[in-house]
C-alpha cells in the first residue's frame, strides 16, 4: 500500500510539531517526508487514496521523531492511524500505525521471498474482510483490513530495508 509511487498532496493545514512562530510549509527539498493515508470513502473505492504529507525532515532519525510528535500532539484517545516515512523519490522507508500517543514501527520485510509472503498474507486478509462485510460484520472487516495495512507497511523498498532495520535495532 504505502510502496507504490503516487503523488504526495500537502497537507491543507500543517500537522507535525508546531514551534512558536508563524506556521510555515513544509520544505519540499528536504529529503523525507512524514505522511499519512488520506481515507476518503470515494479514494479507498476508487483506489486513488494518496498519502498525505504531514512534514518534512532532514534526516530518518527527524522523521521518527516527527512521527512521535505527531502521535503524541494527536492524543490518546485519538484512532488510530498509519503514517510513513517515504524518501525524496517516494520510496517507503518505514511505516508505523500510531495509537495511544506512541507510533508502533512495523519491521521492515528483510528479503523478496517474505515480501511475497506478506503480500499473499494482506489478499487473503483482505478477501476475508469482503467476505465479512457480506456477511453483514463491519467492525470485523475493519480490523481485517487494518491488519491487511499493517502487513502492506513491512513491505519498504529494497533500497531501504536493511537501513530502516538497523534504524529500529538503534531505536529499541
Amino acid at each position: 500500500m504505502f510502496d507504490l509511487p503516487l503523488p504526495i498532496q500537502p497537507s491543507p493545514r500543517p500537522m507535525g510539531p508546531v514551534l512558536n512562530g508563524p506556521t510555515v510549509a513544509p520544505d519540499p527539498s528536504l529529503p523525507f517526508a512524514l505522511t499519512r493515508m488520506h481515507q476518503t470513502p470515494a479514494g479507498l473505492m476508487s483506489g486513488t487514496a494518496a498519502p498525505v504529507v504531514v512534514e518534512r525532515f532532514p534526516t530518518l532519525v527527524d522523521a521518527m521523531q516527527g512521527a512521535f510528535e505527531y502521535a503524541k500532539d494527536n492524543g490518546l484517545e485519538a484512532a488510530p492511524q498509519l503514517l510513513a516515512i517515504l524518501d525524496c523519490d517516494q520510496r517507503l522507508v518505514l511505516a508505523g500505525a500510531t495509537s495511544h500517543g506512541a507510533v508502533a514501527w512495523c519491521h521492515p520485510v528483510a528479503n523478496a521471498l517474505e515480501a511475497r509472503a506478506v503480500v499473499t498474507e494482506a489478499v487473503q486478509l483482505r478477501a476475508q474482510a469482503g467476505r465479512a462485510i457480506d456477511w453483514h460484520e463491519p467492525e470485523l472487516a475493519q480490523r481485517l483490513r487494518h491488519r491487511a495495512d499493517l502487513l502492506d507497511a513491512r513491505l519498504v523498498d529494497p533500497l531501504w530495508r536493511a537501513f530502516a532495520a538497523r534504524a529500529l535495532q538503534i531505536a529499541a
